[in-house]
């Protein structure tokens, strides 16, 4: 099949516009067109902002006929998930109390991408404010997976994963509380990366979980990913959890190989719960990565498995705290009916919150709550500086620790929707990377049931340039990352 423009890679993309081979208003067309051909059945999308792309794209177009530089990112197409807030375009968090919110200010990452030049074709669905791991916590509608499209794309960022793999975004950008770039990543077969905590604003990111959440790219191979973190990465004075650490040419990582690099391969990540083939497809990444130098040998994590129910207290503590501003007065969904202000706060977050997210804020008050707080909140605290002490002794010995993404690949819609604990599993093998802070990625490494299965680096804090410097070598001596799903269009 040959390449259609829509199909391209951002640096592939990016010189076939320096070559005049192809004008920024021609590749957005491209992939509205592809949109509008897969849109129907993927339901990635939540808002399309057709119009304001093609200008966007013509003045691209104007400033190269006027023999101006071309930018890495410039003119190319790309998504944002409906968290981050775009100025004048409106960012609902797929939540029926933000339906109507349209942000006075831009996020940091938009206003970054949009000083870059990048083209916005729109806005992207996901789990209501990010919390769940199928998608299908949307309160408008699930998204479906490209490769299968009985399949859910994973979450929170399944919009973000669906459109980079069906093709309707050239890049998007989602954020990481507990896996939500990584695992859709993993089951729609692109690459996602979760940067460490502080290493990209959040500003304008709005809030889950604040000691955890972070935003990261989401492309289709290692070299845009690269480029992409390149262009949000940095410190920002109006984030306080940013961090003010030098950001180095991720590009440059990608010309290492990675001869002589220890490997740490944790035994607590291939335990009980991980599917056998996706096993299978991670232990010939690793043969893989020895093939090509590296010295991978197992070791130990042991406090993983007190990761997920740490994470279970942790954050939906935080989300009860975070969400309490949402009641119906100074702006989204408000009941109308009510005949007294606490009978309106308690009609407007009833109707405007869908289950999962009610589920996650009584737990979160419950174990924030006077007489509760050190059994539960607190002790969650100690188990996270176990994790994170884990982590600090295994990068001691290891420059990156390789692992699966996701226990299984992409389940059915509805299959784990009536249980809420099975659906958690999902996220066991990167829940514990948030707790600790740390950057990781996820890249395709092979099919198992004619579905994707994502291999996962973790890094040491703000090294990101040896996540992909290993991600790099691994794609560019595999076929995986060529792989499409075979989405019939209208």
């Amino acid at each position: 099949m040959a390449l259609t423009i829509h199909g391209l890679t951002a640096h592939e993309m990016h010189d076939k516009l320096k070559n005049k081979e192809l004008s920024a208003t021609e590749a957005t067309k491209s992939v509205l067109d592809r949109i509008s051909k897969t849109e129907s059945r993927v339901k990635a999308y939540l808002t399309l902002l057709s119009e304001e792309a093609l200008k966007k794209a013509e003045q691209v177009d104007k400033r190269l006929a006027a023999g101006e530089d071309l930018r890495p990112l410039e003119g190319i197409p790309m998504a944002l998930k409906d968290n981050m807030c775009t100025e004048g375009i409106k960012t609902t968090c797929a939540s029926k109390i933000l339906h109507n919110f349209i942000p006075p200010y831009n996020a940091t990452v938009a206003e970054k991408l949009e000083k870059a030049g990048a083209v916005l074709v729109g806005k992207l669905n996901m789990d209501e404010f990010a919390m769940g791991s199928s998608n299908e916590n949307s309160s408008f509608y699930p998204v479906h997976n490209p490769w299968d499209l009985e399949r859910a794309p994973g979450g929170s960022s399944g919009g973000s994963a669906a459109a980079v793999a069906s093709d309707g975004a050239i890049y998007t950008l989602g954020s990481d509380t507990g896996g939500s770039v990584r695992q859709p990543a993993s089951f729609c077969g692109v690459v996602g990366l979760k940067p460490t905590y502080g290493r990209v604003s959040r500003y304008g990111l709005i809030a889950y979980a604040s000691s955890l959440d972070q935003i990261g790219p989401v492309t289709k191979d290692v070299r845009d990913c690269a480029w992409v973190l390149g262009a949000i990465a940095g410190h920002d004075e109006k984030d306080s959890t940013s961090a003010n650490v030098p950001v180095s040419d991720y590009s440059h990582a990608l010309n290492k190989d990675i001869k002589g690099m220890k490997v740490g391969i944790p035994k607590e990540y291939f335990a009980e719960g991980l599917d056998e083939e996706v096993k299978a497809k991670i232990l010939e990444a690793v043969k893989k990565l020895e093939d090509l130098g590296a010295v991978c040998e197992e070791m130990s994590l042991p406090h993983t498995e007190y990761a997920l129910p740490a994470f279970y207290l942790l954050a939906p503590a935080e989300a009860s705290s975070n969400l309490a501003r949402y009641d119906g007065v100074r702006y989204g969904y408000r009941d109308k009916n009510a005949e007294d202000l606490i009978t309106m706060y308690k009609q407007t977050r009833s109707q405007g919150f869908g289950p999962e997210l009610k589920r996650r804020i009584m737990l979160g008050t419950y174990a924030l709550s006077s007489g509760y707080y050190d059994a539960y909140y607190l002790k969650a605290l100690k188990v996270r500086t176990l994790v994170k002490q884990d982590f600090d002794q295994a990068f001691e010995r290891y420059d990156v620790i390789v692992a699966p993404t996701a226990p299984t690949v992409a389940f059915r819609l509805g299959e784990k929707a009536d249980d809420p604990l099975s659906m958690y599993l999902s996220d066991l093998f990167t829940i514990p990377v948030n707790l600790a802070g740390l950057p990781a990625i996820s890249i395709p490494c092979g099919l198992s049931q004619g579905m994707p299965v994502g291999l996962q680096i973790i890094g040491k804090p703000f090294d990101e340039a040896a996540l992909l410097q290993v991600a790099y070598n691994f794609e560019q001596n595999t076929p995986h990352h060529k792989l499409k799903p075979q989405l019939e269009v209208e």
